[in-house]
């Protein structure tokens, strides 16, 4: 058997690269992190590229599977296709290198900033915050890893005391963990992320700034997990 044997029927991995490998589609694919579905003018102002190019490459992106799309009307919506592919554009991110130009702007400082404070990673909190509240659950002993992931007994009286149930159960798993780009630790995914981030959204505990990913912490949110999870959340900045 040759070496073009043993790739027959195998998985195209320079295929799912290749995707990536465009700065303009790795741009989008991160903006679309935030979970929302976008159209593609939206993507194309974003990332300063005329709407004809970003429609060939959302073509290639949703024809690649990363992407799906829905339309309404005449406008086509793009959003990441799944959690596990909001969970490998945040891993590989986390891998990347630091782009060596920083931020030429003070609007332009100011939200990589606040993206790295807090932020939702497609449907669940990352940044400083997101780090911050899964650090002090296992602190806490609402979590647990020592054979990988899981949500204690604890875990879920906390979240039943929130008004948090357990999802039922599906291919997605109750909790992962999804490495921070920014923190470089990991934060909490899986189903019970979601739900505490619906859940901080909801209750006012956070709030997003401006139609970025970034979102802010509120006095409202920073007393409540201050006492439900103790000071390890106090650091983060609230909004006034």
């Amino acid at each position: 058997m040759n070496s073009h044997d043993t790739h027959v029927g195998g998985p195209d991995l320079a295929a799912l690269a290749a995707l990536l490998a465009d700065g303009t589609r790795a741009d989008f694919c991160l903006a679309l992190l935030d979970g929302r579905a976008w159209t593609a003018i939206e993507l194309a102002r974003h990332a300063g590229v005329a709407a004809s190019t970003a429609t060939g490459h959302l073509n290639l992106l949703v024809g690649g599977g990363l992407l799906t799309q829905e339309r309404q009307g005449r406008h086509r919506y793009v959003r990441l296709a799944d959690p596990d592919t909001a969970e490998l554009i945040e891993k590989l991110a986390s891998m990347a290198p630091r782009r060596a130009d920083p931020p030429r702007s003070l609007p332009a400082a100011n939200r990589s900033r606040a993206l790295a404070r807090a932020r939702t990673c497609y449907d669940h909190l990352a940044g400083a915050l997101g780090v911050a509240i899964t650090e002090a659950m296992t602190d806490q002993g609402m979590l647990d890893w020592e054979h990988g992931l899981t949500l204690t007994g604890d875990g879920t009286a906390w979240l039943a005391e929130l008004g948090i149930a357990l999802p039922p159960a599906t291919r997605r798993p109750p909790v992962r963990s999804c490495l921070d780009w920014t923190e470089r630790r990991p934060h909490l995914a899986g189903a019970v992320g979601a739900a505490l981030c619906r859940h901080a959204f909801d209750a006012g505990w956070i709030t997003r700034i401006g139609t970025s990913r970034a979102v802010a912490l509120t006095d409202a949110g920073r007393r409540a997990l201050t006492d439900r999870l103790g000071p390890a959340v106090e650091t983060q900045t609230p909004v006034t």
